[in-house]
């Protein structure tokens, strides 16, 4: 069947009124009332030429001045000032609602999507750039749709008041104020219409990302920086990309300098085109107090002019901006997260069969990392995968909860397919220790509860001491409620380590996968931890990825992977004497244990 073609999506303020989504009611009746404000905002501008023109008309005889009209002008004038601040505060409130609430459903939406991709996604695509699309480009959505979207809608509603203001009391001194304001817009929509003005947005946020992605990179690896003396040079890194994001900008600035001055002085000084044509009109004029006051009004009125067209100019800049970083949030939305099915089914007993099972990390064409693999890992037994380095033990441990999905063949729980489980349901079914660890920024009692968020305070405890975590948890200042990464709190590998297996033996999930979890143990440690796994391991299926050999010599089954291929499968006895690939790793493996430093500094073996 041929692919299903996705229609693209829309982009600019089609795209921005999409993601407003439940909000747009109320970012609607926000744009409107700033039209309401923007209308209501030149009442003053015609009041007070009406009391000038009241005032001039009787001169002469102040007697006959109409005081209840100028009275009546007045009050025009002051309702107009305060109603058009209400109302745009009125049209304010509309927005932060609408922003605030939109900014939340769009992060919770994009958040939820991260957490569908698959995991081949989240290790190539840097911390930093993801950070700068949560934290600038969704976030500036909020400052657009509270702020600027109103304005915009207000801008684009001025000119055409003002154009109506412009032409109803004299149209030819109406259109020598206009001929400025078009010939500026005309130099800038000449200037920003060229292709390096179009690919500008996105060269400067490809140089912020790269400047995030420097930073985040240079903070995280700065132990390592100091530890080999590099910071001089990691830091020129990070100092190169704020140079050439220097450079670009200050390029771009200096191209468009000539045409931003012009812009700023036609719009600021109306008035200089309006003086010439004053003179040759007034020598004409068959009413000279009409086009006096006519003459005032305008020269009054080119004043407001240039902020509504500054701001209309500063909005679609921002505008333009605000479109590509989200244009970047979609591209993240448009990648195709992992497929659920629509039928899900639940397992009856937890074997774990890999089916001729081939994958790669590349895609089609890349080269394979896995190439037709084929075991069985059994219920309440211990399965381990050992391989020389690179050879895909943990490639296949993270395909078991999807991490990845498989490029050919299956792979399957009690003999349903993971692909037809539930993604809920399957990591329920399955539990890790990874050798990498994390640990969030909260209470240690938090991150031991990450394995089940409905266990007990108690029932955590216990999960730690069977961790061989509890001894040092109760020396902490706070206990279980100490918070990790606070000022003077530091833990070791090994106890980092066990914490995540505390997490592991909470959550009692039939699969369990072991990569690495002794990791950082000292010998002491070593051996409780191994017997806290007997408890955490019963009745489970047991896959166990190890280098040091002497950790799966009681596995039920040694299954031992190399470039990516079963090359042998059997238990450590018969594996050991077969001289197959495992017994030459098995030889070089106790090679490598008898191995120490002399008197002389000069290594031996000891026999």
């Amino acid at each position: 069947m041929p692919k299903e073609v996705k229609p693209a999506r829309k982009a600019g303020v089609a795209r921005l009124w999409e993601l407003a989504g439940r909000q747009k009611g109320l970012v609607a009746a926000s744009c409107i009332l700033s039209v309401i404000s923007v209308a209501v905002s030149f009442v003053p501008f015609i009041a007070v030429y009406m009391i000038i023109r009241e005032v001039v008309a009787n001169i002469l005889n102040f007697a006959a001045l109409n005081k209840e009209a100028l009275v009546s002008y007045g009050w025009w004038a002051f309702g107009g000032a305060v109603g058009a601040v209400v109302i745009n505060f009125l049209a304010l409130m509309c927005s932060h609602i609408g922003a605030f609430n939109t900014l939340y459903y769009v992060k919770l939406d994009f958040m939820r999507h991260l957490g569908f991709l698959p995991m081949g996604f989240h290790t190539g695509n840097a911390t930093g750039k993801m950070r700068k699309v949560v934290d600038e480009n969704i976030e500036k959505l909020e400052g657009f749709l509270a702020h600027q979207l109103p304005d915009l809608a207000g801008s684009m509603a001025s000119p055409i008041f003002i154009l109506v203001i412009l032409f109803v009391f004299d149209w030819r001194l109406g259109l020598a104020s206009f001929v400025p304001i078009i010939a500026a817009y005309l130099l800038q929509m000449q200037a920003m219409g060229t292709e390096q003005a179009k690919t500008f947005i996105k060269k400067y946020q490809d140089s912020l990302e790269d400047m995030n992605n420097a930073s985040v990179e240079y903070v995280r690896g700065i132990s390592v920086v100091k530890a080999f003396n590099q910071t001089i040079y990691s830091f020129r890194k990070f100092h190169g990309y704020i140079r050439a994001y220097t450079e670009f900008v200050m390029q771009y600035t200096k191209a468009f300098t000539n045409s931003y001055i012009a812009f700023v002085v036609l719009i600021n000084n109306v008035y200089l085109f309006l003086a010439p044509v004053i003179i040759l009109l007034a020598g004409g004029a068959a009413d000279y107090t009409h086009f006096a006051l006519a003459a005032l009004f305008y020269l009054v009125f080119s004043v407001s002019i240039p902020g509504s067209f500054m701001k209309l100019m500063y909005v679609s800049q921002n505008m333009r901006m605000i479109s590509d970083g989200i244009s970047r949030m979609d591209t993240v939305l448009d990648i195709e997260p992992l497929k659920e099915t629509d039928k899900p089914k639940k397992p009856s007993s937890y074997d774990v069969t890999f089916e001729d099972v081939g994958f790669t990390y590349n895609g089609e064409g890349g080269t394979e990392a896995i190439s037709h693999v084929s075991f069985t890992a059994k219920q309440g037994a211990v399965t381990a995968l050992v391989g020389p380095s690179g050879s895909g033990k943990s490639t296949l441990a993270h395909l078991i909860p999807r991490f990845y999905d498989v490029a050919g063949g299956a792979i399957k729980i009690g003999g349903v397919d993971i692909r037809d489980m539930a993604s809920e349901e399957l990591m329920k079914t399955v539990a890790f220790v990874f050798q990498d660890v994390f640990l969030f920024k909260q209470s240690i009692l938090e991150n031991i509860k990450i394995g089940n968020k409905d266990a007990t305070r108690e029932e955590i405890i216990s999960a730690a001491r069977v961790a061989q975590c509890h001894e040092f948890i109760r020396k902490l200042p706070n206990g279980y409620d100490t918070v990790i990464g606070t000022a003077g709190i530091h833990l070791s590998g090994g106890e980092r380590q066990r914490l995540v297996i505390a997490r592991a033996i909470l959550k009692n999930a039939p699969v369990i996968v072991l990569d690495e979890a002794t990791a950082f143990a000292d010998p002491e440690n070593e051996q409780k931890i191994q017997a806290a796994f007997e408890k955490l391991m019963k009745n489970k299926t047991v896959i166990l990825i190890a280098h040091r050999l002497s950790t799966v010599r009681d596995a039920d089954k040694i299954v031992v992977i190399d470039k990516g291929l079963v090359v042998e499968e059997g238990k450590h006895g018969a594996l050991a004497k077969a001289s197959g690939r495992y017994a030459a790793m098995w030889e070089q493996y106790n090679a490598a244990l008898n191995w120490s430093f002399t008197e002389g500094k000069e290594a031996r073996q000891h026999v």
